[in-house]
């Protein structure tokens, strides 16, 4: 369940990046994001094929963890903002100071 529902935060955020503007971030997201589907599909693919289980764990367990991997994520991304719109603040303040 883990690997679906990292694909499809994957493909919700890509559809976002290719049909908006590049004020976000979204490209930065998109690809940790598919990075983390594509960890988690050889971690899914070994275990099936060394180990015969099911490829596909559906379970509460698997939702949690899904969402737990899924958070930290969604906030290195939102720091990156907040980093961004700050130091973008400070070159406006030392533009404004040069031109006075």
């Amino acid at each position: 369940m883990w690997l679906i529902i990292t694909a499809v935060a994957a493909l919700a955020v890509t559809a976002i990046y290719i049909t908006t503007t590049r004020k976000y971030r979204l490209g930065m997201l998109s690809m940790v994001l598919w990075a983390l589907t594509a960890c988690i599909f050889v971690d899914h693919a070994l275990g099936w094929l060394l180990e015969g289980g099911e490829f596909f764990d559906i379970g509460a367990e698997s939702l949690i963890l899904s969402i737990v991997m899924l958070i930290p994520i969604f906030a290195v991304w939102g720091l990156v903002l907040i980093r961004d719109k700050f130091t973008s603040a400070k070159a406006e303040v030392r533009t404004t100071a040069q031109e006075d």
